[in-house]
């Protein structure tokens, strides 16, 4: 027993199925070059951010010498007070 040949019918199938696949596809690969963009474009944010934090990190003041200024400054206004009555 051997199977009827394939009618037109299944060519227009198969050619259906092509078709779809192929719009898969071309949906899939769409989406695939907007997440590589977002990555990419992600990537640029983070380095940017990345600068501007270690730009405000050089310019900010040590927290330990300023509270050491302070109190050296609360030591000689105290040690003047004293000295001047």
């Amino acid at each position: 027993m051997s199977a009827p040949p394939p009618g037109p019918d299944v060519a227009v199938e198969l050619a259906q199925l092509r078709g779809e696949l192929s719009t898969g596809l071309a949906r899939i690969e769409g989406a695939l070059a907007l997440v590589v963009e977002r990555s990419q474009r992600t990537e640029r944010d983070l380095a940017a951010l990345e600068s501007e934090v270690e730009a405000l990190k050089a310019g900010r003041w040590p927290l330990p010498a300023v509270g050491a200024l302070t109190g050296l400054a609360a030591l000689v206004v105290a040690v003047w007070d004293v000295l001047a009555r």
